[in-house]
This record gives structure tokens, sequence and C-alpha cells, in this order.
């Protein structure tokens, strides 16, 4: 693996504790995808403690099943606390493979292959908020980053109900957004034609079908994309369909493709790296691999000429580990942008800053240390309840 450079900054910390915090918010409209509905608003908050009392904070993708959260943390209190407490940890890439080598039959057994990855993942990023903390750098600085500030754009719009939200992002300086598709020909195309007059003919937008259609569907789909000048289509296809339908797709489509937050593992990046088929490869921190794997996969995109986008869709904590590690990979002179959901979810809001106020669509991640906040669960409970 390519550890994140900066390793002089770390140092060897002894885990003492590992806990995991789940936490629902209830919401009063649903968002929507193709594939289905989150009726409440979901997180489940790692924190990594050492023996000198220091803590690191991460998060572990659990949108899906309805379930998800709870069954994420019983993974984290019954498998993987019991491997990670007591070990004595300086480069987080070392637990991380360590971790994915000993659950990986565990992972087949069980069938469990995303959950098992997705508590590694949130597990990963709370040893680097760990690390981060402890060398009092904020997190982007710790793995090598020269800037603090990064681009943003609104996603998760909903096929209804989409114009006051987008009405109020743009108030708080979103000038880039993203539109869900998938819901029909005439209901896609008559969403994007309202939403590209409600932002005007300059702002960049985004469509997320979901892995809606199949590669009949999507060639059909294309030409009321054409003339909305589109920053990419993400996910037309689902993601585990045969890379020469992506590639006929690339082809005849007039947007660029773009996925990744449903791949799993190193190869399937760089399948996806070189397959030629995306132009934006969005991998998800909290969903696979955390910053330890994340990092080789930034630098194989960039290195290919791709846009690394992060994808999210979570509370604020997994939010703004993405922030850090897009600050610390560079935003690809500036077309890069961290994905920040524009539904109500106090979840995010709560605990990401200055990522709910971008002036002019940027925003400044700043020098306190770690991911820079400290959050307080029992305040959190009490502001959702």
């Amino acid at each position: 693996m390519t550890y994140p450079p900066q390793d002089h900054h770390l140092s060897a910390a002894t885990i003492e504790r590992v806990e995991a915090h789940v936490l629902r918010c209830p919401i009063d409209t649903p968002v929507r995808t193709s594939f289905g509905v989150m009726h409440d608003r979901p997180a489940v908050f790692i924190r990594v403690i050492d023996r000198d009392g220091a803590s690191g904070w991460g998060e572990v993708w659990c949108n899906f099943p309805s379930c998800g959260a709870e069954h994420r943390a019983a993974l984290v209190q019954t498998v993987f606390a019991p491997l990670v407490e007591g070990q004595r940890v300086t480069h987080p890439a070392v637990l991380f493979d360590q971790l994915s080598a000993r659950t990986a039959v565990l992972a087949l057994q069980s069938g469990e292959h995303g959950p098992i990855a997705q508590v590694i993942a949130g597990i990963d990023l709370a040893v680097w908020d760990l690390q981060a903390r402890r060398a009092r750098l904020p997190l982007w600085r710790l793995l090598g980053g020269e800037r603090d500030e990064i681009g943003v754009y609104a996603s998760g719009l909903n096929p209804v109900g989409a114009e006051p939200i987008v009405s109020e992002r743009l108030a708080r300086g979103f000038d880039a957004f993203k539109l869900k598709l998938g819901f029909g020909r005439e209901r896609d195309a008559a969403n994007l034609k309202r939403l590209r007059g409600l932002i005007g003919p300059h702002r960049r937008l985004m469509v997320d079908a979901n892995q809606a259609w199949d590669l009949e569907t999507a060639l059909e789909i294309c030409d009321i994309l054409e003339g909305q000048q589109l920053g990419w289509l993400e996910e037309p296809l689902r993601c585990d369909r045969p890379l020469n339908e992506w590639r006929t797709l690339s082809a005849r489509c007039p947007v660029p493709l773009a996925a990744g937050e449903n791949l799993a593992n190193a190869l399937a990046f760089e399948e996806g790296i070189v397959s030629g088929a995306l132009k934006v490869i969005q991998p998800d921190a909290a969903k696979w691999g955390g910053i330890s794997g994340n990092w080789p996969v930034t630098q194989a995109i960039q290195a290919a000429g791709l846009v690394y986008c992060p994808h999210y869709l979570g509370g604020g904590i997994g939010l703004l580990a993405s922030a850090h590690l897009l600050a610390a990979a560079g935003d690809s002179g500036g077309r890069g942008l961290l994905e920040v959901d524009a539904n109500p979810n106090p979840l995010r809001s709560l605990l990401s800053g200055s990522i709910e106020m971008p002036i002019e669509g940027r925003v400044r991640l700043g020098e306190a240390p770690g991911i820079g906040i400290e959050p307080d669960i029992a305040e959190l409970r009490r502001a959702i309840a």
C-alpha cells in the first residue's frame, strides 16, 4: 500500500477503548433514491481512545437497510473492538491492513463484505483523526496537504420538493448542485429543466441515477441530458455491470460518467480508473477504505488525469474527514468537489462547521487539530430528540 505522507508526525499510540454511538434523527421529508427511501437519518460515530486519554472520531456508512446503523455498531462492539483494543498503533494504514486481513474469512463466510469494510473504514478514519490530534495538526496538513480550501456542491436533491432547498442553498453560498434521476423519462426531464432554470445557465449542475437503468434505458435517456451543460452523470448503470457496457454508454452519452461510491476494493478502483469509461471517480471513505485505503486510490485517479470527488451522504464526522482528504489530495484545479447533502440533517449540520456556509462555493477547513471538531454525543442526542 502507498501510505499517505508526513509519517514523521505519527507517534505510537496504544488503543484503550473503541466506542460506537448510534444516533437517529427524525425528518419531515423522506430522502428518496431510485432504489429506496430514508425515513430518518442514521449515523454510527466511532470514537477511538488511547491510553494517554487522546481520542479520534470516525464514521461508518449506514444508510441502508433501515436497520443498518444498529447492525454495524454491533459489529464494532462484538468483532472489531476486541481486535483493536490493546493494539499499539503508529501508522493507521498498518492497522487497516491487519483488520482487513483478520476479518477476510469472516467476510467470506458471512457474506457481510460491505458492513465489515464499512466498520474498518470508520475505525481507520478515527485512528487518523487521533494521530492528527496527537500531532496537534489539522488532518489535511498531517496528510501532506498544502491548502485547506476546497470546493463543495449540494447534493441529494429529491424528485419533488427540491426548489426551496436549492433556493436556501443558493442563499448560503453554494453554486453547484446535483439532482437525482431515475424516476421516469418525463419526470426526470421536467425536473432537470426546472432546476437548470432555477440555478441559471452558468452554475455547475450534475445528475445522479443511483444505478437506476440498464444500458438500453440509459442510452435512451441521453438525449434529455444534451444541452443542459451537466458536469457528470453519476451511476447510470449498476456498479456490477460489465465494463464494456460502461464504455459503450460513455462513447455515446453527451455527459461524462461518474461512479465510485459502490466500488469496494482497490482492484475495482483500478479497473474503473483504467477502463476509459469514467471521467469522475467518487470513493466514499466511510463506506470503504477510510483514509488508508483511499489515499492510493486518490493518487491513482489524479495520476490518470481523472477527477477525484469524494462521495458522501451521512453525518458531519465522515463529511469532515472526506473534506480533509480532498484538501490533502488537491482538488484537481478546482474540478474536484466535496459532496454535501442538501437535505435537513442535524447530525450533519451541527458538526460540519464551515462546510455548511461556503463563500462562492468554497470553504476553508482551518488549523484546528484533527477534523476540527470535538463531538458531544449527549448534546447531539438532546438536539435530535
